[in-house]
């Protein structure tokens, strides 16, 4: 072992340790320095908060169940004899600490007199009774030398004890009452304490006496007094063995005196319980015993009966069951022991088992004049105490669970230091006789007083020397019982000494640990008249942790040794005061320690370490090493001063921790088909004990809420804060250990020279430790911060605190544990909040918030983060430029504020920012009210979900929309900023006395706004801007992001419409035309056919002024500009068909189609298609032809048929009608076709149309004037060449019908007016006719051929010839 080893040289321990692990702290002052350098920002890591937490909650789990419950070490037998006897060395359980004589001055006067003397402690006030004749004294033994008296009566007091009074009768102060008992008398006197500081750094008690007038006179002499959690007063009378109860009230009362003495037994037990003879007098009550936790009492008779009690209304007491033959029922458990016999069996006391060092229910000890202890339980032992019977509601008959014997094999005092220790050394039943020459075990006869406390048992036994009495001490024994990873596991059930008798002999259930003990005398001087715990101290009393939470049990002392002093018991004798200090495993393991240094010898403390198992030894070496305030044995020194051992001392505990600590290993656990593995470390027994040390010094508070509700509706530290201080102490110590230590976690220089060999599993181990240990570490500074934190609340007054906070703070922080301040994120929100607090408060009483931060940084850093610091400084900044006249120091306020906000910004709440927002715009300060929110906005989505999802578009039910939204509020309070600027500009003429010029003010404002690099924060900017119609100056500007925002979806027509003005001012016709396309094609706005038709129609025009030099897009520029004008064309036939259709909307046929027209733009085939053609529209095809210039005589012709045939039917219909009727009607219809399409021929076939007028003009020959048909031609825009060669071939054709003569010749009167009315048009000036060419020539010989083949009966035709040659002779 490397303990051994390392000692094996020992001259020099503190150098051998110092040496030995050299390495370890040269890297240790390295890490020191590396974590120094990079401290300022400490970043918490919750997780490993939380890994840490579970660990220590593991801890305290195994702590509540190492040590069993007494009654399980008590059912697995009916009785048990087991007992550890250790000679006087480090071992011994029990020490005399110290001894105080009585009072010089009562000393004298209790020896000088011989008058009756009585005495007894009251250890709840700190004092000794002694009453010598009618006079009582109260001695102080804190102080040692105070004394107080009462001798205001004048009867001889016999009997004196100190109960609670009820509430309400009294005033306040007094918190107890003496009860005065003499052979004549009963009276009460008030007591109220009040703690000062005492000698030694102590705290003692200082006592008023207050006279109550309450007495009363007795018949019977009163002993035995008990008090009840109420305030009822119960004893027993000495002369007739009756309970009787000392009743009082405030007032006299109709039915009863002020103070009454009540005879419980005459006035109901008795009468229900008859009895023969006198026998009450001898079997009558001896012994009262209270028990509040079971909300009861107890009484033992003369005779060995135990009755048991319960209060039941006022002035009466319900008998809840009897237990006698209690000789008989011990004789069965263990048949044929001589320490039980009818003549020893005299039970002496009663003592009431608390519930915290049995849950499962036994709750009396009995303890007989030789020593043997009966323990009674619930009928039915294991379930938790309910009071059930048939007869009692609520109530479980107690019965005799285990007979305990006395030791066998008690050391006499005499011997108890001999020095024979090399051999086992621990002499216990179960080794038979013990291997050194005791001369004599000692054998307990007559106890005269007992006392019982969790678990511990003491006695007085008069010493067979003379005015010396023996102290019988007995406590459990934890190497024995627990589960501790002992080398030696619990013993099993011994075989039974040389000297009892065999039949006796138990045998445990299996596997249950029987119940062994550590069993010492301690002699003691004098005549003892009574024993008493010392009270815990209000350190083991400190909080009542939730009822999930693991507790250990009392008897484990290991658990609670350093969170609580050393269990002491006073010893009261007619000489003074004895301490007896039980002495815990901390206290055994120092002294071997101390002897090791001494002589040398490491058995003890490997001994120790084999007893206690390596977890719990590295524990307490870590507590020695690192100092506790809870070492020292004796009581609290001054609160919290640490016990500090020697240097020296702590190098040896240093060193033994490391070595007994052993090695983490690393269990590979392979999983079937694949060729990973992965393991589980086991700890080594040095983070083991740095877990439990942990673990137990935080018990006190770990899982118990921070507040409880306190005076005034204010919450208040559910925890005392010196208990806290305390805890503080402790861990802090253990962190500087373990920093100026760091080694201690380090694999030892030998295991590094295998390193590389060593085996990858072992790496692993190590690796999982130092991972395990760090988080411990980390949480350990933590913890340390935290207390600091809450003590600085408390300093700060925590309930008012926590009122000022938002209802949803102040819920969290009720119902936060410390732990989860620690570990948790909502202990992170509860302390910022109360930090927030604690500034404001600061502030807003003009202190600096330097000092507070300065404080909250160097006590606990991460309760309050340099960001932190930096708002509350940043907040400071703005107070002072509010506060200053000077407007350039404002400025430089304000500035400095603004640098510290931005600096901060991701600990910046919301509301907080909106509140400081509104500061700058008071204060004027635009810099600060639009770059400040601008800079949150960023600091709020720093992995930038918020503008992923905005450049996404806004989708639907998105995680990130969250991030979104707060940049959003941020960017409004840049909005709400202008908005304020801008209002101060509309409200206030300028006054002389401002110093800020509101203009100046917002067009700052906006300058900063504007120069904003986040894209997301403009567009925000242009939408508010815009609805507030503000956008022709937007226009004037095209701020840099004013396009994006305007393309960016959704796309509205407003955006679109300000889109394609934006590019007509920046000068870009062609982008302005490609919008204004887009929006005139939209399907997704619902926009009216004119208004497309106008967006078409100014898109043409903008891609008509696009310069052709720019950027080489000529060629497709001008494909655009076709294109687009084709799509005018069309739309104005949809425009024109919608129009046509107009009056026949609410037709069933039309009315679907009328609305469609509205919806989009079509192209020509779906006009043609959808509407023109099913609808039969001859006019829209006809444009439709025109439009798609689409040439197709089967299409075309048909039409015009059609428009002819309506043109003569609707007037030929009716019989009679005048042709020239219908002639006028085709002229009307033609012409106007005519002039709109000539020269389509896809709209307008001329040679058709030509046809059918001179057919419909031949049908009617003689009622329709010759040139009707080529007139109307003409009309049509038809120039008149092109109309001539059209009738001039009709005439040559001699296709029918102009094979007959006369239809030529009514074709030559056509010709003839047509050349008439072609001549008279080319004579006026500025007629087409005459600025074209005018084939005079080619009409002369043409008339000269249709003067040859006229009729000579056409006279009119031949005129009109030869007028025309005349004329082209005249002008031509």
């Amino acid at each position: 072992m490397a303990f051994l080893s390392s000692m094996a040289a020992q001259p020099n321990l503190a150098s051998s340790s110092s040496a030995g692990p050299l390495v370890g702290s040269v890297n240790g002052s390295k890490l020191r320095q590396t974590q120094a350098a990079s401290k300022p920002a400490p970043v918490l890591d919750l997780p490993a908060l939380q890994a840490a937490s579970q660990v220590l909650q593991e801890q305290l789990v195994k702590d509540s169940q190492i040590v069993p419950d007494l009654g399980e070490l008590i059912s697995g037998s009916p009785s048990s004899a087991s007992y550890t006897v250790f000679p006087d060395d480090y071992r011994a359980p029990f020490q005399k600490r110290r001894h105080i004589g009585i009072p010089e001055g009562l000393w004298q006067y209790y020896t000088s007199t011989n008058l009756a003397t009585h005495m007894g402690l009251l250890p709840e006030i700190d004092r000794v009774w002694i009453a010598i004749d009618h006079n009582l004294f109260l001695w102080d033994y804190v102080d040692g030398q105070e004394l107080s008296s009462f001798v205001d009566q004048p009867d001889v007091i016999t009997h004196v004890a100190l109960v609670k009074p009820k509430s309400g009768v009294f005033i306040d102060e007094i918190t107890s009452l003496l009860v005065i008992c003499t052979p004549v008398t009963v009276l009460l006197i008030g007591v109220s304490t009040t703690p000062v500081p005492g000698p030694n750094n102590q705290t003692r008690k200082e006592i008023k006496l207050y006279a109550t007038d309450m007495s009363i006179a007795c018949d019977v002499e009163m002993s035995s007094v008990i008090g009840t959690s109420d305030g009822r007063i119960f004893m027993a009378g000495s002369q007739d063995g009756n309970l009787y109860e000392l009743h009082y009230q405030e007032k006299e009362g109709w039915f009863g005196k002020r103070v009454q003495l009540i005879n419980h037994s005459v006035g109901g037990v008795q009468s229900l319980l008859p009895r023969i003879g006198s026998s009450n007098a001898d079997d009558g009550i001896t012994t009262l015993v209270s028990d509040p936790a079971r909300n009861c009492f107890y009484t033992l008779t003369a005779r060995n009966t135990i009755s048991v009690w319960r209060t039941n209304g006022d002035k009466h007491v319900q008998h809840l069951q009897t237990i006698s033959n209690l000789y008989k029922a011990a004789q069965d458990k263990v048949p044929g022991s001589p320490a039980l016999t009818p003549q020893n069996f005299n039970i002496v006391a009663l003592h009431v088992i608390d519930p915290c060092e049995s849950r499962s229910g036994v709750q009396l000890v009995a303890i007989t004049t030789n020593g043997v202890r009966l323990y009674f339980s619930p009928s039915t032992m294991g379930s938790t105490y309910g009071w059930g019977a048939s007869s009692t509601p609520g109530f479980r008959n107690l019965s005799l669970a285990h007979v305990r014997l006395p030791p066998p094999n008690l050391i006499h005092p005499d011997e108890l230091s001999n020095p024979y220790r090399e051999a086992s050394g621990a002499f216990s039943i179960g080794q038979g006789q013990p291997s050194q020459p005791t001369s004599r075990p000692y054998i307990i006869t007559i106890l005269e007083d007992t006392c019982y406390d969790l678990g511990t048992t003491i006695a007085v036994q008069r010493g067979d020397v003379a005015d010396t009495d023996y102290l019988v001490c007995m406590a459990p024994d934890l190497t024995q019982i627990a589960s501790l990873g002992q080398v030696r596991g619990p013993q099993v059930q011994q075989p039974a000494p040389q000297y009892v008798s065999h039949a006796y002999t138990t045998t445990a259930v299996a596997n249950r640990i029987p119940l062994t003990e550590r069993a010492t005398l301690v002699p003691v001087p004098g005549l003892t008249w009574g024993i008493a715990p010392v009270p815990r101290s209000k350190y083991s009393l400190a909080t009542s942790a939730p009822a999930n939470t693991p507790a250990p049990l009392i008897t484990n002392e290991l658990a609670t040794q350093f969170s609580e002093p050393a269990r002491q018991y006073i010893i009261l004798t007619n000489g003074g005061l004895h301490w007896v200090a039980k002495r815990r495993a901390v206290d055994a393991l120092k002294e071997a320690i101390e002897e090791f240094q001494v002589e040398g010898n490491a058995q003890p403390l490997i001994d120790l370490r084999d007893s206690y198992g390596r977890d719990q030894t590295c524990a307490m070496l870590l507590a020695i090493a690192s100092g506790n305030t809870f070492l020292d044995p004796m009581e609290q020194s001054p609160l919290g001063s640490m016990s500090h051992v020697s240097a020296d001392l702590a190098a040896v505990a240093r060193q033994a921790f490391y070595d007994f600590g052993e090695r983490p290993t690393w269990a590979e656990r392979v999983t079937y088909g694949t060729s990973e593995g992965s393991g589980t470390a086991t700890f080594s027994g040095r983070r083991e004990g740095l877990a439990l040390y942990f673990a137990r010094l935080v018990r006190p508070f770990w899982k118990v809420k921070l507040t409880k509700p306190g005076a005034n509706g204010f919450q208040e530290l559910s925890v005392p804060d010196d208990i806290l201080v305390i805890a503080q102490k402790n861990l802090f110590a253990l962190k500087e250990l373990l920093d100026t230590n760091p080694y201690l976690f380090h694999s030892a220089p030998g295991d590094h020279t295998g390193a590389r060999s060593a085996a990858a599993s072992e790496q692993e181990a190590w690796k999982a430790e130092q991972s395990s240990v760090s988080q411990l570490l980390s949480l350990l500074g933590r913890t340390i911060e935290a207390i600091s934190f809450l003590l600085l609340l408390n300093d700060h007054k925590l309930g008012e605190l926590v009122a000022q906070c938002d209802p949803e703070i102040q819920k969290l922080a009720s119902t936060l544990t410390f732990e989860e301040l620690i570990t948790v994120e909502k202990g992170v929100t509860a302390s910022r909040a109360l930090v927030n607090v604690i500034i404001n408060q600061q502030i807003g009483q003009q202190i600096s918030v330097d000092t507070i931060s300065e404080v909250l940084q160097q006590r606990c850093g991460s309760f309050c983060s340099t960001d932190d610091v930096m708002l509350y400084k940043a907040r400071e900044n703005v107070r002072k430029a509010v506060e200053t006249r000077n407007p350039m120091e404002r400025q430089t306020w304000l500035g400095e504020s603004l640098r510290l906000f931005m600096k901060g910004a991701r600990n910046l709440e919301f509301d907080k920012l909106r509140e400081i927002c509104g500061d700058y715009q008071e204060l004027n300060y635009a810099k600060g009210a639009v770059e400040l929110p601008l800079h949150c906005a960023q600091a709020f989505d720093t992995d930038l979900q918020g503008q992923e999802y905005w450049i996404a578009g806004c989708p639907a039910s998105d995680s990130r929309a969250l991030f979104w939204e707060r940049r959003k509020h941020c960017y409004e309070l840049v909005l709400d900023s202008l908005s304020v600027f801008e209002e101060r500009c509309a409200g206030s003429k300028q006054s002389a006395s401002q110093t800020d010029d509101p203009e100046t003010v917002r067009g700052h404002a906006y300058e900063l706004a504007f120069a904003s690099e986040d894209e997301m924060f403009h567009s925000t900017l242009y939408d508010w801007l815009i609805s507030r119609g503000m956008a022709d100056e937007l226009l004037e500007m095209r701020p840099a992001y004013l396009e994006a925002h305007l393309r960016r979806e959704p796309t509205t027509v407003e955006k679109f419409q300000l889109l394609w003005q934006f590019y007509v001012k920046d000068g870009q016709p062609l982008r302005a035309a490609e919008v204004l396309a887009v929006l005139a094609e939209s399907t997704e706005f619902n926009l009216t056919l004119d208004t497309r038709l106008e967006y078409l129609t100014l898109a043409v025009g903008n891609a008509k002024s696009h310069p052709v030099s720019v950027g080489g897009r000529h060629e497709t520029a001008i494909a655009f500009l076709t294109d687009l004008e084709e799509k005018l064309d069309v739309a104005q036939v949809q425009l024109e068909l919608y129009n046509t259709l107009l009056p026949r909307q609410h037709e069933p046929e039309v009315a679907e189609r009328f609305k469609a027209l509205s919806v989009r733009l079509y192209n020509i085939t779906e006009l043609y298609q959808l509407w023109a053609e099913p609808l039969d529209l001859p006019l829209i095809k006809l444009l439709i032809l025109h439009v798609s210039e689409h040439r197709d005589d089967g299409i075309v012709r048909p039409i015009w048929n059609k428009i002819f045939e309506e043109g003569r039917s609707s007037s030929l219909a009716v019989e009679g009608v005048d042709p020239k009727v219908a002639a006028d009607r085709i002229m009307a219809k033609v012409i106007p076709l005519g002039q709109r399409y000539y020269p389509s021929e896809s709209a307008f076939p001329l040679q058709h149309i030509a046809s059918l007028l001179v057919r419909f003009a031949l049908a009617h020959k003689g009622e329709i004037p010759y040139g009707w048909a080529p007139r109307i031609l003409v009309q049509c825009g038809v120039p008149y060449p092109e109309v001539w060669d059209i009738l001039h071939e009709m005439y040559e054709s001699q296709v029918p019908p102009f094979n007959e003569q006369a239809n030529v010749q009514a074709i030559s009167s056509d010709i003839a007016v047509l050349l008439t009315d072609w001549i008279d048009d080319a004579r006026r000036p500025q007629s087409a006719a005459s600025r074209g060419e005018f084939p005079v020539f080619r009409i002369d010989q043409a008339v000269e051929q249709y003067l040859a083949e006229l009729e000579p009966g056409r006279t009119e035709t031949k005129a009109a010839y030869e007028s025309i040659k005349r004329q082209l002779r005249r002008h031509w």
